[in-house]
């Protein structure tokens, strides 16, 4: 599960996010690009832009149900 202690500064505030345990696999960034980017010179993905209707909502859920190191979270605020 994702720490809302932990995550990368690059993250545009709200619920969702991403933390420092990210491996970089661009898993997110495929599934929700609207969403998801990655920062390849830190090595994370980052949440830049919140979700803003129910697909994006779906994508960024699918997004974080997959990432295979738990590095996305929804902190619900």
């Amino acid at each position: 599960m994702a720490d809302k202690g932990s995550k990368v500064g690059s993250n545009v505030g709200g619920a969702w996010y991403v933390d420092t345990n990210c491996i970089n696999c661009n898993l997110c960034v495929t599934t929700a690009p609207d969403n998801f980017k990655t920062n390849d010179d830190e090595g994370f993905a980052y949440v830049f832009k919140q979700p803003a209707n129910g697909d994006e909502l779906a994508q960024c859920e699918e997004a974080m149900g997959s990432c295979p190191v738990e590095a996305i979270g929804n902190d619900g605020d």
